[in-house]
């Protein structure tokens, strides 16, 4: 595997150049500043608005990106999430994907993601193939210097779906053009991961009411505040792209260091789709009339040095004097793992939704490659 440190600022056309090239080439590229380059520049148009309300455009086809779903689409999912629920809280499951194998390729760790994937699988009477991709991983020819799309390639002559994770930005679109069957993208980089997005706001429409986040007469528009590592956080890039898309009456405010902002060309493509947001540093602020705080944790992997690293870790921390101030009715969220910035003392807090959360993401999974399937009902 050749290795690139591409990125550097006052060199992006060049950097552009070499990371279209070393995708291209099948090239592992690191990129430790990729936050500020603006991934839809791997990203081909066409994957917009194509999984609809219609069952039949989710039946073998990739998700990618958050931008695939309509309005009506993800109304789709989250109906076919809550029977989801409604199915394993009371059968524990079926067998409506038996005799059919996932493969997770996992080049990052991972722990909610892969074993959700999992369950959900198996949930439905399916069957999983693993593979350890990662540097400390010891299941994937890569060390031997097999390319990613040759893995793609080979797995799926035993799968039918392939979920992927991986450090490259547009890595899944990549490997999504040259496989036969389904690949579901879950995480590439810094740029996005769809179904983190999904089971978020699947959360927030869960535990708001449908009503709340649809905008119903009488009703005032959601505030959401993202905190954290905006620059780095796939899971925040995904999902203001998704909340741009859904049709939903949601608000953002953007709560960060300075130097972890969120990228500029979010804040375009929510003032391309009209969707308002402000950028506020103080969380006492910020939480003011806030319905979701959405905390992330500052991504130590992603920097440079350590000690730029420790000069931002402990910007924000969420703990029982934050929520005393905080509306009663504010739901708090975390795509997990976190490391300080949710103090222990406010698990016990009902507000506390990131375990909620963390189970939504197996029956949004589950809907999913149903879905993909082609077995949902």
């Amino acid at each position: 595997t050749t290795k690139i440190l591409f990125f550097r600022r006052g060199r992006i056309v060049e950097s552009i150049h070499y990371f279209i090239f070393a995708l291209e080439q099948d090239i592992l590229v690191d990129c430790p500043q990729a936050g500020d380059i603006d991934p839809r520049i791997f990203l081909d148009v066409p994957v917009m608005n194509t999984l609809t309300s219609d069952k039949s455009s989710w039946q073998r086809t990739h998700l990618l990106s958050a931008a695939q779903l309509t309005p009506d689409g993800l109304k789709l999912l989250f109906e076919v999430s809550s029977s989801m629920r409604k199915l394993v809280k009371g059968e524990g499951g079926d067998d409506r994907l038996k005799r059919k194998v996932l493969a997770t390729i996992f080049y990052e760790a991972s722990t909610r993601t892969c074993c959700s994937f999992q369950a959900a699988m198996k949930r439905l009477g399916g069957e999983v193939i693993h593979v350890d991709a990662g540097s400390g991983g010891n299941s994937s020819a890569g060390k031997k210097g097999e390319t990613l799309t040759d893995t793609i390639n080979c797995l799926e002559c035993y799968v039918d779906v392939t979920v992927l994770r991986h450090p490259v930005v547009g890595s899944a679109k990549k490997a999504a053009s040259k496989a036969a069957k389904p690949i579901v993208n879950a995480g590439d980089g810094v740029g996005e991961h769809p179904t983190q997005a999904l089971l978020d706001l699947y959360t927030i429409w869960d535990e708001l009411g449908s009503e709340r986040v649809n905008g119903s007469p009488g009703t005032k528009p959601i505030t959401v505040v993202l905190v954290g590592d905006l620059k780095h956080g796939r899971t925040v890039h995904s999902l203001c792209k998704l909340i741009a898309r859904s049709g939903m009456e949601i608000r953002l405010r953007f709560c960060s260091p300075e130097v972890l902002a969120m990228p500029d060309y979010i804040k375009v493509y929510m003032n391309e789709r009209n969707i308002l947001f402000q950028e506020e540093s103080n969380l006492n602020k910020a939480v003011d009339g806030a319905d979701v705080l959405y905390v992330t944790r500052v991504q130590k992997e992603r920097f440079d040095s350590i000690q730029d690293y420790n000069a931002v870790k402990d910007s924000y921390i969420v703990n029982t004097e934050v929520m005393n101030k905080a509306p009663n009715n504010m739901i708090v969220m975390h795509p997990l793992p976190r490391v300080n910035e949710i103090h222990p003392e406010v698990d016990s807090d009902p507000r506390a939704a990131y375990f909620r959360q963390m189970e939504n993401g197996m029956y949004v999974r589950m809907a999913i490659l149903s879905l993909i399937l082609g077995k949902s009902q």
